[in-house]
């Protein structure tokens, strides 16, 4: 199994490791012509971007790898798995355009007026680490710490710029990384291609960067499928439970490590998926995943198997931009999964969802208008993806998959801290059921509707919008 991980400091080198050959691959070759973010582009010449009103209206933009195809395979082969991320734009910041592009800019966070978040105001919002009155993106800065072991997250497609993106990501953010902590493995032993839509890179910029600002003491593993297709994925899940449970890419024969697998990333319900569930099954190993950003039920987050994350809005002033409160996200995924049965620790909410399967479990802030700052030097811009734009930096990002790979994150952390990994994801669901009524450790979101038609409210306790709700501390977890 082929792997590129991160040996060297942030200045920032690649060693590519191949059957114990390594050979080095200099990242400013892969970066050449990169401009410092918040510059405009216009026929090549960089200039000083102007002040960014406050609180502008936007767009949202759902990328090509975001959009459910228009026919689904039967097979796991032929059966494409789509992202769960939507990208907003705020009015202003980039020009609506076609090929080739016209001027826009990008600012670096945090930045004066736009109340996005960022890892030390989710920290404080979810109460992560010392909390500053406001939780206001542009004045908190104690970002989470702790976590350890492993999280290792699965996409498809290959970003050529994780490992630099990630060190850039947390420095500007003042979160501790070592290079060692990211290595990145190949499905099959060969580097996948790039998702030419830019969707699926910018989908593992943040889950690497989310996973690792919830827990930055845990070592990540990004493990790229060969494609989109669901046996590539499962494929790269096995793998990726071979890494946490002993940092091998074959089956482990004795398990000495524990951690998570994220994957942020579903599908339409389909009639033989509980027959893939086992693969989401290993000692020491909790699996999650995004619910999905369209009202309905997802796979495979409706597996008993995996913690199903589910999206929330966060609000925050316009006027000073600090926290107001958490809201449901009308588009997230929720409801009674259509083939998997009910499992035991959701007997409470038995009365709710009858003898289904009922999700999410737990949700995070994944509204895009309220999204999280996300670097991609990948070269996605706006609605397609041009390689001359290797400045595309910073955007805003929303949709459940930023809910998969924080609450893995967190999961993480919350079992460094009380030093006991769950057995199973069974195990830790079982733990956070048992909890869900503790205002102490989750936040009950009670405003807001979602589903079909908005036909679903959130009533006090568990539903089918926003699951136990979001949390807060590592209690309970």
């Amino acid at each position: 199994m082929k792997r590129h991980c991160l040996t060297a400091g942030l200045a920032l080198s690649f060693t590519v490791c191949s059957l114990g050959i390594a050979r080095a691959q200099n990242v400013e070759t892969k970066t050449e012509g990169i401009l410092p973010p918040g510059t405009i582009i216009s026929n090549n010449a960089p200039t000083v971007a102007p002040p960014i009103a406050k609180a502008a209206p936007g767009r949202i933009i759902v990328p090509q790898s975001s959009v459910p195809p228009v026919a689904q395979g039967t097979t796991n082969k032929t059966r494409i798995m789509q992202t769960d991320i939507e990208i907003f734009v705020p009015a202003g910041w980039k020009a609506d355009q076609e090929v080739p592009p016209g001027p826009y800019y990008t600012p670096t966070p945090p930045y004066s007026g736009y109340a996005y978040e960022t890892p030390a105001s989710l920290g404080c919002i979810y109460a992560l680490n010392a909390t500053t009155a406001g939780c206001n993106p542009n004045t908190v800065t104690a970002s989470p710490v702790g976590g350890s072991k492993a999280i290792a997250i699965v996409d498809a497609y290959d970003d050529p710029f994780a490992g630099p993106d990630l060190a850039y990501f947390s420095s500007q953010f003042g979160i501790s990384f070592n290079p060692s902590q990211l290595q990145v493995v190949y499905e099959d032993g060969i580097e996948p291609t790039v998702d030419t839509t830019g969707g699926w890179e910018m989908e593992e910029s943040l889950d690497i960067e989310y996973a690792h600002a919830m827990a930055p003491s845990a070592t990540i593993y990004l493990v790229e499928a060969q494609s989109s297709a669901l046996s590539d994925l499962l494929a790269s899940v096995q793998i990726a439970t071979s890494l946490v449970q002993c940092g091998s890419t074959t089956t482990c024969t004795t398990i000495t490590g524990a951690g998570e697998v994220s994957m942020s990333w579903g599908g339409s319900e389909f009639s033989t998926e509980t027959s893939d569930d086992s693969v989401f099954t290993g000692t020491n190993v909790v699996f999650v995943a995004s619910s999905g950003d369209d009202p309905g039920t997802y796979w495979p987050c409706t597996s008993p198997n995996v913690v199903c994350a589910g999206g929330t809005t966060t609000r925050h002033s316009v006027t000073n931009g600090n926290y107001i409160n958490e809201v449901t996200w009308p588009l997230a995924g929720g409801g009674s999964s259509f083939y998997e049965a009910i499992p035991s620790y959701q007997s409470s909410i038995s009365s709710i969802v009858g003898t289904a399967r009922g999700v999410p479990d737990v949700s995070l802030d994944s509204n895009p208008v309220t999204g999280v700052w996300v670097y991609d030097s990948f070269g996605y811009a706006l609605d397609y993806y041009d390689p001359s734009l290797a400045n595309a930096g910073w955007e805003i990002v929303g949709g459940t998959s930023a809910a998969s790979p924080m609450w893995a994150g967190i999961l993480n952390n919350a079992a460094t801290r009380n030093s006991s990994f769950a057995a199973s994801t069974n195990a830790e669901l079982t733990k956070m059921y048992t909890n869900k009524a503790v205002t102490s450790d989750f936040r009950d979101i009670t405003s807001g509707y979602c589903g079909p038609y908005n036909a679903y409210v959130t009533p006090a306790g568990w539903d089918v919008c926003t699951g136990i709700g979001s949390t807060q501390g590592f209690t309970g977890k």
